[in-house]
């Protein structure tokens, strides 16, 4: 057998058993096949969107992760001077989640939740690599276009109603962009594999309380270790950028492509291929 047709037969044999995938237990747990069956089949239908509806959902996805960053600086600002900074980081972990939760739930398009999810189809041999990097390319610039969008009316509105002011919003800038582009692009990787992880875990799981927890936990994991997420990092720095002189250009870019390297290593390779490839080796034992 030529090895043309010993993948096709390969291939084949991994569809029929993705196919033939079932809850694993009479309470209804899903197995591994089925949750990345159901994976392979949520990537594809984004694929199938037009490409008009996929920058929209982004753009939303990046202007409702704000309201995260509108509650750090909010806590950030309200517990100043009543306990030190480190606490303060600390604590910013428990609204940290609450604009993954809008954005997740109301299924608008994240990149680093979907980077795991659209990298399936293509393990599958149903999308090509071509395909998976312009539907990124369009993940990525909707989500930083709608974090323009929302830091520009946030660092108004803040000062405005006297929940923040723009030493708070530097800080914090200031905090997210300080490692050395090392430290930046390691955390990413952690953070973009945890995000995959949520993916993972959110198809798993049977009802909306459990998706809420799910994220909640690993989102407020990212946060209180000060891991680096691409997306709210983008808003928390680029805010700080035009509005202090603290945050130069070259911070800013240095951390974008580092945290965005990091987070679609950490989704694609440490969650979507080692999924993969532990249910492709279990059917190649059979």
């Amino acid at each position: 057998m030529t090895d043309s047709k010993k993948e096709k037969e390969i291939q084949k044999n991994i569809d029929t058993e993705l196919r033939k995938s079932k809850s694993s237990s009479k309470d209804g747990t899903k197995s591994h096949g089925e949750i990345l069956k159901q994976q392979i089949i949520e990537g594809l239908e984004t694929y199938d969107r037009r490409s008009s509806s996929i920058l929209l959902s982004s753009i939303t996805a990046g202007l409702e992760i704000g309201f995260s960053y509108l509650l750090i600086c909010a806590v950030f600002s309200f517990f100043g001077g009543m306990v030190s900074e480190n606490v303060l980081y600390k604590l910013i972990s428990l609204v940290y989640p609450i604009g993954f939760i809008m954005v997740i739930l109301g299924q608008s398009i994240l990149f680093t939740e979907q980077t795991s999810l659209l990298t399936l189809p293509v393990l599958n041999k149903k999308r090509s690599l071509g395909s998976l990097l312009k539907i990124w390319g369009l993940v990525i610039t909707g989500n930083i276009l709608g974090g323009y969008m929302i830091a520009f009316v946030l660092i108004w509105i803040g000062p405005k109603l006297g929940a923040f002011d723009l030493i708070t919003i530097e800080k914090i800038g200031v905090h997210v962009t300080s490692f050395s582009a090392g430290v930046i692009f390691a955390s990413a990787i952690l953070a973009g594999w945890l995000m995959g992880l949520l993916s993972w875990l959110i198809t798993s799981s049977r009802d909306t309380f459990s998706r809420i927890c799910i994220i909640f936990i690993i989102t407020a994991t990212m946060s209180f270790t000060g891991l680096h997420h691409s997306i709210i990092g983008n808003i928390e720095a680029f805010s700080a950028l035009i509005s202090s002189t603290k945050i130069s250009v070259s911070n800013y870019l240095n951390f974008q492509f580092f945290a965005l390297f990091g987070n679609a290593i950490g989704g694609a390779v440490f969650v979507a291929l080692l999924k993969y490839r532990a249910f492709v080796y279990n059917v190649a034992m059979k």
